[in-house]
């Protein structure tokens, strides 16, 4: 499943290059629109939720809005989700250090927008009844415009991708595994101590000194919650942690 949805992942990067040289040079391409003016893709973002009655949705690390823009964008969730509409939320799980946050997106999941969280890299997407499609015209977040594509093979290929991350993703309701509480290096740094290297070990794998990897560790047991003891083995401890956390 995680090679099939790289793949997938990486198939659609390649079509988002190709498709942003074709709206750079201007071409007359009806199904596939360039908007660069952020107000411009609210408003038709807007139109689409008005009229529309499934949304898929794929949110990278939470975008910064100011309190009023959260009110409404949270206001206009739950009129149409009265209305009638059927949602399905993906986000980075990074939006789980975030207790406001995390509180807003649990209110709108019980609410019936649907949320699952996952730990990997995802695209800025919305798919309106498989009819048109939102993509942030580059892969950065907060940079305005977005590419709106209506070309069915395209929006078949996003709603696969959809579909798969969302297989592969972990309902917002659910509380999180310890594990997913640290930081890509102190993963790095796990997952070589779960192959049994020592940390000096760790330290020649990833080019750094014996005492950042000390200080890896240091954060590793504090974030899993594994207080020094005379009976247990704080490394063994943190290896399982890892194992059934599914890390990679």
């Amino acid at each position: 499943m995680e090679e099939e949805l790289a793949a997938l992942a990486g198939r659609m990067e390649g079509m988002l290059a190709e498709l942003r040289g074709i709206t750079a040079d201007q071409r007359a391409v009806q199904e596939i629109e360039r908007v660069d003016d952020q107000q411009a893709v609210a408003r038709l973002i807007a139109e689409a939720v008005e009229s529309s009655y499934e949304l898929r949705a794929m949110h990278p690390i939470g975008t910064a809005r100011t309190g009023r823009e959260e009110q409404r964008s949270r206001r206009d969730v739950l009129d149409a989700l009265r209305r009638g509409m059927t949602m399905r939320t993906i986000v980075h799980r990074s939006v789980l250090d975030h207790p406001g946050k995390l509180a807003r997106l649990r209110e709108l999941h019980s609410a019936g927008d649907l949320h699952r969280v996952i730990s990997e890299p995802i695209q800025q997407l919305l798919i309106f009844d498989r009819a048109v499609a939102f993509v942030r015209i580059t892969p950065v977040d907060n940079t305005p415009g977005a590419l709106v594509i209506r070309q069915q093979s395209l929006i078949a290929t996003f709603v696969d991708l959809f579909e798969q991350t969302w297989a592969k993703a972990t309902d917002v309701s659910e509380p999180p595994d310890a594990i997913h509480r640290l930081t890509p290096r102190e993963l790095e740094v796990l997952a070589l101590i779960a192959e049994g290297r020592s940390n000096g070990g760790v330290a020649r794998a990833l080019s750094i000194t014996e005492a950042a990897v000390g200080k890896h560790v240091a954060g590793i047991f504090a974030k899993l919650d594994l207080p020094a003891s005379e009976d247990d083995n704080r490394r063994v401890l943190a290896v399982l942690a890892y194992l059934r956390g599914g890390a990679r």
